[in-house]
C-alpha cells in the first residue's frame, strides 16, 4: 500500500504529463502567481487591519503547502542529496525560509529577510516547456557565453583605464580612479548612457565614441548567440518527440502483432 501512495506521489510530482501531474503543476503555478501578488498588495499603506490580517492567514497558508511541497519533492527524489543541493531545491527552500525564521522574532533587521518572498517567482522556472527550451539553449552555447563574459570583462577593464587616462588631468573629482573610469564604462558599453559622468576632453571623446562601437556589439553578440540556441533547441526538441512518438507507435503496433498471434 504504501509503495502504491509512494509511486502515485512521485508520478504526479515528477512526471507533468500525466493529468494529475498537469493539475498540480497548475495549482502550485497559481499559488505562486497568487503569492507575489499579494506581496506586493501589502506594501500599499492604507490596507485596514482585516485585509492586512488576511494577507498574514494566506502567507501562513501558501507557506504551509509550499512547505509541504517541498517535502514531497524530497520524499519522491531519486536522489535527496542531489534534489536538496540542485538549482530547484534552493529555490525552493529560499522560497520558505524566510517566513520560518521571521516568525515569533520582533527584530527589524529580520524583516529583510521579506524579500527572499521574491524568489518565489523563481519558482516558475521548473514550469514551462519554454523555460526548459532556454535552458537547453544555454546549455548549448555556454562554452561561447563564458567566453564572451571574459572578454567583456577585459574589455570593461580597458576601457576604465582608458577613461582614466584621458580624463583623470580634466576632471579630476569626476575621474579621481580607475574605479570611477569603471562606472563610466558598465554605463557606456551597455548603451545605457545616464549623463552623471562624461569625457570632456578631446581624446575622452574619440576614445568614448569606439567604446560606444564596442558596445553596441556587446549587446548583439549574446543577442545572435542565443538565438541560435534557441532555434537549434526547438529542433532537438521536435526530433525527440518524434523519436518518442515513433517508439510508442511501434509498441502499439507489436502488442497488436502479439495479440492477432495468440488468436
Amino acid at each position: 500500500m504504501w509503495k502504491l501512495i509512494y509511486m502515485t506521489l512521485k508520478q504526479i510530482i515528477e512526471q507533468d504529463d500525466s493529468r494529475a501531474g498537469k493539475i498540480f503543476d497548475r495549482f502550485i503555478q497559481g499559488l505562486i502567481v497568487l503569492s507575489l501578488v499579494s506581496f506586493l498588495i501589502e506594501t500599499l499603506p492604507d490596507l485596514n487591519a482585516k485585509v492586512r490580517h488576511f494577507f498574514e492567514v494566506f502567507e501562513a497558508v501558501s507557506v504551509g503547502i509550499f512547505t509541504i511541497e517541498y517535502v514531497l519533492r524530497i520524499s519522491v527524489a531519486t536522489s535527496r542529496a542531489r534534489y536538496i543541493f540542485s538549482f530547484y531545491g534552493l529555490i525552493d527552500l529560499v522560497a520558505i525560509l524566510p517566513f520560518y525564521v521571521a516568525t515569533g522574532l520582533d527584530f527589524r533587521s529580520l524583516r529583510a529577510f521579506r524579500l527572499l518572498r521574491l524568489f518565489r517567482a523563481a519558482k516558475l522556472l521548473r514550469y514551462g516547456k519554454a523555460i526548459k527550451r532556454f535552458h537547453r539553449a544555454f546549455t548549448i552555447v555556454k562554452e561561447e557565453l563564458i567566453l564572451f563574459a571574459c572578454v567583456t570583462m577585459i574589455i570593461l577593464y580597458l576601457s576604465a583605464v582608458g577613461v582614466y587616462y584621458f580624463e583623470n588631468a580634466a576632471q579630476p573629482e569626476a575621474f579621481s580612479s580607475v574605479f570611477d573610469g569603471l562606472w563610466w564604462s558598465v554605463v557606456t558599453l551597455t548603451t545605457v548612457g545616464y549623463g552623471d559622468v562624461y569625457p570632456i576632453t578631446v581624446g575622452g571623446r574619440v576614445f568614448t565614441f569606439v567604446v560606444l562601437m564596442v558596445g553596441f556589439g556587446l549587446v548583439a553578440v549574446p543577442t545572435g548567440l542565443l538565438a541560435s540556441a534557441l532555434s537549434k533547441a526547438r529542433e532537438e526538441e521536435t526530433t525527440d518527440m518524434e523519436i518518442t512518438l515513433a517508439k510508442s507507435a511501434k509498441k502499439r503496433k507489436e502488442g497488436k502483432g502479439g495479440a492477432d498471434s495468440a488468436n
